[in-house]
Order: C-alpha cells, then structure tokens, then sequence
C-alpha cells in the first residue's frame, strides 16, 4: 500500500504550494494610500496656519482640514483593526506561526509608536518652550538692544568721517592759495590725506555738483552728486553724514574757505560684517514684530498640526508595524508549514517565494530545491532499499538452503549475523540465538582461529575445531574470510561440519585394508585347519604317551583357526557391506525377535522394552536391520560385563518412537558407558574400548543405518548405583525410503495386512 504522501505508481506528483500570496491585498493597497493622504493633509494644514500660501486660515477652511485629517485616521484605524483581528483568528485556529506573528507585531509596533509619541512630545514641549510669553519677552528686548547698537556704530562711524573731514577742509583752507595756482599739488594733497585717513575717495566738489580735484584710481561711483539741501547744510557749518544707495559707504561734505562755493566731499566704506549685522537685527526685529503680532494664531495653529501629525505618525507607525510584520511573518509561516508537511513525510511541498521578500525569498527557494532534492534522494534511496531487500533476501535463502554454518563477526568479536544452520548447530534449541553473543562463549576453538586469523592479517584464514552436538563429537572445518563491507572491523566464519566426510574416507580406507588382509589370511586357514585334522586322524591312534597334550594342541589350533575365520568373515562383511534392499515391514516386529534373542542368550541381565502395540510399518531391509539391531544390543551386554560386577544388576532398556515420519529406537543400559572425550572416534573402523573386541560393531551399525537415510548417535544412558551413566545408543530410520521403490514380497504383504487385522480386531 502506499503512503498518502506519495505519488501513485507510474504517475507524476504536481507540488503542493503552501499559502498564498495575496494575503492582506485590501490593506496592502489602501494602506500606503491612507499614510501617504495623511501626510499630505499635515503638511497642508501645517502650511496654511502658518501662512506659507495665499489661503487665509479662515474658520471653513480649517474645519475641512481637519475633516480630512480626521478621516485618513479613520481609515488607517480601521485598516489597522482588520489586521488585528486577522491576528487574533490566527491566534484562536492556532496557524502556523501565530504567536511568532503576534510578538512581532506588538514589537515593531513598539519600536515604530515610541519615537513617534517621543517627537510629538518633543515637538510640542519646544513650540511651547520657544513661544512662552516671558521667552519672546527677553527676545524682544535682545533684538531691540541689537538695533540700538546698530545705530550707534553708525553714528560714531559718522562722526568719525564728519570730524576727519573738518580737519581736512580746514588745512585745504589755509593753503588754497597754493593749491590753487597749482592743481598737481592739490591733486597729490588728496591722495596722501586720503591714505593717511582711510578715506575710500576724496574729492574737492562745487554747489553746482562739479569736481575740481579727485583722489586718482578712485571708483566714480563713491563721489555722488549731493543734493542741494547737503550743500545748504554744510555751508552753514551743520555737520553733514550720509550713506550711500546700498549702505555701504559713509560720506562727509564740508565748504572750504579759501575756494569760492569749494566744498571738501570724503567717502569711506563700512565694515560688510558690521553692517550685515545691523541690517540683521533690523530685520529680526521687523519679524519679531510681526511674530508678535500673530503669535495667538501662530500658537493655534502648531497645537493643530501638532495633534495631527502625532496622530498620523503614531497610527501609521502601527500599520508600518502590522504591514512589515506581515511580510516578515509570511514566509516563515509559509515554512512552517511546510516543514510540517516535510515532517509528516510529505516531500511534494513548495512554498510560493516573490523576489520583493529578499533574503526571505531566497530562504524559500532555497527550502523549495532542499524538498526536490529530498525527494529525488528519497526516491533513489527507496529503489536502493528495494534492491538491497531483494538482494538481502535472496542471500537469506541462499544462506539458509546451504548446509555450511556461517556467522558475521565484528571487531568486539560479538556475533553480527548468522543462518539457521549456525543456530542450529551452535544453539540447539536456545531461544536466545547467536546475534549479540560473544564467539568466546559460545564457541571458544573458533574464537581462537578468529584471533590467529587477525594476527597473521590475512584474507583467508583454515582450521580445525571440535563441537559436541546432540552427544556426538563434530569435526569441523573453520574458513575465516574478511568482511568486505567493513574491512579489518569484521569477519565471516564459516563452519562445515565433515565429520561424515572423515569417517567415510577413513572407512573406504579400512574397507580397502580389510579386503586385502582377509584376502591374504584367509588363502592359508584351510590347509592349517585341514592338516591339523589330518594329523589328529593319522596320529592320533599312533601316539600312546602324551595323546592328551597332542590333542589339545591339534584342538587350540583347529579353534584357533576358526576363531581367525570369523575375524576374516567380519573384514569381510565390513568391506563388502551388501546392498539394502527395503521392503514394507513391521519394525516393531523386527525388534521383538531381536530382543527375544538377546533374552535367551543373557536371561540374567533385565531387559525392559517399551513398545507402541500397533505395528511400525517402515522401508528397510530386515536382514540389516536385525543384523544392527543384535550388535549393538551384544555391545550393550558386553558394556554390562565390562563393569566387572554382577552381571544381575545390570539392566538395558529398549524404546521405540515414531514422529514426524521418523521411527526413532533407542537402547540403552547402565553398563561401563562411552568415554566422555573423543566419543567421534568410536564409529570409526577398528576403534574399541574392549581387549577383545574388533571396533567393527559400531562402524557396521552406522554403515546400515546411513544406507536406510538414518541415523546413529551415541550418547548418556542410564544412571548406574556409582553414580555413573551406561551408553545408549539412538537408531533414527524414516518410515520411507527415499531411494529405490521397493514393496515387500506378497507373502509378506499379505502377513502384515493379517497382522493388522487381527490387533485391530
């Protein structure tokens, strides 16, 4: 099934786009409109109370000002209510970055109302503070000090120039006798007074306005024409000081005796920055004048601007909070929620970006090739998943069809993995398993190959260990390989067990050996055996003195020689062992006459059997199995006697099981038992604990029971008084013989079904 979040198989995912981008488009368009309209009446009603246009003030056009100023704050008021309840139904739905959005309205807010409220205030308290009654009092009398100043720096200026000039027009006085004859004289007189006086120029005028004599270099224009009033009053001896058209230059006019209607005429040019400075505080004191005069309307109308420019800046300082607030606070809630929906799984998502949002813009595209690449990724990651399932999976089948136990190891040398053979083998019927145990615990020999291949750095590393499992002794073939996919941190083991594979070799050997020795010691057993019964025929009526020693010696080698036939025939059964040839038959019944045998021959050893009444029925040669069946019950007999103790104390007890398609029979007894060391080597040929015995018993046993798919273990038997415990030996035979069909013999067939019948009925 798939995800929600995923596209259908074979179709391509459109992305989703989360929010949008014309959110708040009503106060994003009205709202500059409203500060800007706003603005626009301040200064207008700002510049009409203070009479900076030709519109007066009047009562009407006052009143429609501030309408207009009242409604723009409306506006933005109810601009500034919508957002705020925008804000709280976000808040309430619990949206996507809602708290974020409210803290930072209410910071920038903040930031923007305080200095908008810290200049009104500001504001106001100067206008107050500059136009307070007793300030423009002082000011009034410093700009009224200022003028008075003026006026007396003009006046001493005047005097000076009118005192100077006196001087002069007396000394031209005295010498106009002089002078006149010679207008050269007159001419350097001039320049030489003028530069000892500072004069700007100097000139001897008439009434008529004529120049007589002139200060050469002078400028023209500095030497006016007096008005005849000027040269009334200097002919009357009153003192005579003027300026100039610009007030630049001071001029002195003053008769000179000795020339008829001969007037000296001075002029001198003011300091630019002392006069500036009269001029200035003339003017201020015409402004201050004026000031004062509509200071009442003056007053009126700066409280109005005041009032009204504090409120626009405070509200419209509030929307540029709410406004910017919206544009920082959008696109974070926008990738809000889009993590969310990447957290949820869901890679499909895009975030609309606008390049008017900046680095916040950036952000989302940058969010939006994050999510594309996630999803391309995930994409490769879940086909890469998918190949590794299936070659994960195939390698489990491949690892548990194989018979060869295989374990991953690390570098702790704790257990990574291992296949069903390894658990088997190593753990039996553990419900703990292998994974996360130590190989020292659980297998110590392995353990020390594993630490001989490390220090010999090696990629292949070969040895040997044994393991007892299910009472038998396995030899098994250790192979440790480097992990390729974590270098010297891990290794693979692997464990074949060949225990099967050395005891077939060795017995192929045996069998090989067997056949020769029987070969050549059975060609010279008959002529001994025959010439030892010659000899006894022939001479034994001949010999008189010592016939007793003569026959028993003619008889130990006649029982000798038999004694090394039967040795020969056990080689030889050994080394050709006939082939089985199953049939359908009762085992339990086989069993029976077995028993009834071993009964017979050793009544004085107890032997219990536990049999199941109905019959066993099985493929398996009854020649064989019998054969099997009266060796190892021999062998537990012998174990008996070997104790060295009664031989009526001892017991041997006899199972038969059937489960799972799999007869199992067991016999055990509490005789001298299997060594608890080297127990693997008992099935091998010629291998005996007993003096007299060949070690072919149990390799013949096995070699029938391998032949009908069975199998043979050798394991704990019964309890004996010492302490101790007898052998027992487990047959396992599967009811089929999954080999060659075969059917039992009519005769047969029809003996069983008789059989049946009658313990059915």
């Amino acid at each position: 099934m798939s995800s929600p979040n995923s596209p259908p198989s074979g179709e391509t995912a459109s992305p989703v786009v989360i929010g949008r981008l014309d959110d708040g488009r009503i106060s994003g368009v009205f709202g500059p409109l409203a500060v800007g309209g706003a603005l626009v009446l301040a200064l207008a009603t700002f510049v009409t109370f203070a009479g900076f246009t030709p519109i007066i003030p009047t009562p009407g056009v006052v009143l429609i000002l501030l309408a207009g100023d009242g409604l723009i704050i409306i506006c933005l008021m109810v601009l500034i209510g919508l957002e705020l309840r925008r804000l709280r139904a976000a808040r309430r739905a619990a949206r996507a970055g809602a708290r974020l959005h409210n803290r930072v309205v209410a910071l920038f807010s903040l930031v923007a109302a305080i200095p908008a409220l810290v200049t009104a205030v500001v504001a106001a308290v100067s206008v107050e503070w500059v136009i307070n009654p007793a300030f423009m009092k002082e000011v009034g009398a410093y700009l009224s000090e200022s003028g008075e100043l003026s006026h007396a720096y003009r006046q001493a200026q005047c005097q000076a120039l009118v005192r100077e000039a006196n001087l002069t027009a007396s000394d031209l006085s005295q010498a106009a006798p002089l002078l006149r004859s010679d207008p050269a004289l007159l001419t350097d007189y001039l320049t030489v007074r003028s530069h000892a006086l500072g004069f700007t120029a100097a000139a001897i005028v008439k009434s008529d306005g004529s120049v007589m004599a002139r200060t050469p270099g002078s400028d023209p224009k500095l030497i006016a024409k007096p008005e005849a009033g000027d040269f009334a009053a200097a002919a009357a001896r009153q003192p005579f000081c003027g300026l100039l058209e610009g007030g630049q230059v001071f001029v002195a006019l003053r008769p000179i005796d000795g020339i008829d209607n001969g007037f000296f005429y001075a002029a001198r040019t003011v300091d630019s920055r002392s006069d500036q400075v009269a001029r200035d505080a003339e003017n201020v004191s015409a402004v201050f004048g004026n000031f004062e005069a509509h200071r009442h309307n003056i007053e009126l109308g700066f409280a109005t601007v005041f009032i009204m420019l504090s409120l626009t800046m405070l509200i419209s300082a509030v929307w540029v909070g709410l406004t910017f607030a919206n544009q920082l606070v959008g696109p974070i809630r926008r990738l809000i929620r889009a993590t969310d929906e990447v957290a949820s799984g869901n890679l499909y998502v895009q975030v609309p970006t606008r390049r008017s949002e900046g680095d916040l813009g950036h952000l989302g595209e940058t969010f939006n090739k994050m999510t594309m690449e996630l999803r391309q990724q995930r994409n490769r990651l879940t086909a890469a998943n998918a190949l590794n399932d299936e070659r994960r999976a195939f390698t489990e089948a491949v690892l548990s069809g194989v018979p060869a136990c295989v374990i991953g190891v690390d570098a702790q040398g704790r257990i990574t993995v291992s296949n069903a053979a390894a658990v088997r083998l190593l753990c039996g019927d553990d419900p703990q398993g292998l994974v996360g145990r130590s190989v020292e615990d659980v297998f110590p020999a392995v353990a020390q190959i594993l630490a001989q291949a490390r220090a010999t750095n090696q990629r292949l590393h070969q040895g040997q260990a044994t393991w007892q499992s299910n009472g038998r002794d396995r030899l098994l073939n250790v192979r440790v390989t480097g992990d390729p996919l974590r270098g010297d941190q891990g290794s693979v083991v692997t464990l074949d067990d060949i225990s099967e594979l050395v005891t077939a070799q060795r017995s192929a050997a045996w069998a090989d050996v067997a056949r020769r020795i029987a070969h050549e010691i059975k060609n010279p057993l008959t002529p001994i055996q025959l010439s030892a019964e010659r000899l006894k025929r022939r001479y034994g009526r001949l010999i008189v003195d010592g016939k007793d020693v003569f026959d028993q010696c003619i008889d130990t080698i006649i029982r000798q020689v038999d004694d090394i036939k039967r040795m020969v025939d056990e080689f030889s059964s050994f080394a050709r062992m006939p082939k089985a040839r199953p049939t359908r038959d009762d085992l339990s019944d086989c069993v029976r006459q077995a028993l009834f045998l071993i009964r017979v021959s050793r009544q004085e050893i107890a032997i219990d059997d536990d049999l199941p009444a109905e019959p066993v029925i099985a493929d398996f040669d009854r020649r064989l199995i019998s054969q099997a069946l009266t060796n190892v019950l021999k062998n537990a007999a012998e174990g008996i006697d070997a104790l060295g103790t009664s031989a009526e104390s001892g017991r041997i007890a006899v199972a038969l099981t059937v489960s799972e398609g799999v007869a199992r029979l067991s016999v055990s007894d509490n005789g001298k038992g299997f060594p608890s060391e080297d127990r693997r080597k008992l099935v091998e040929p010629y291998v005996t604990t007993r003096a007299e015995g060949t070690g072919l018993g149990l390799p013949i046993v096995i070699k029938i029971f391998e032949d009908h798919h069975g199998d043979v273990e050798l394991l704990d038997g019964l309890r004996r008084v010492d302490g101790g415990c007898g052998a027992r030996v487990l047959m396992s035979l599967p009811l089929r013989f999954e080999g060659e069909s075969t059917a039992a013999p009519a005769g047969r067939q029809d003996a069983l079904a008789l059989s049946q019948t009658d313990r059915l009925s």
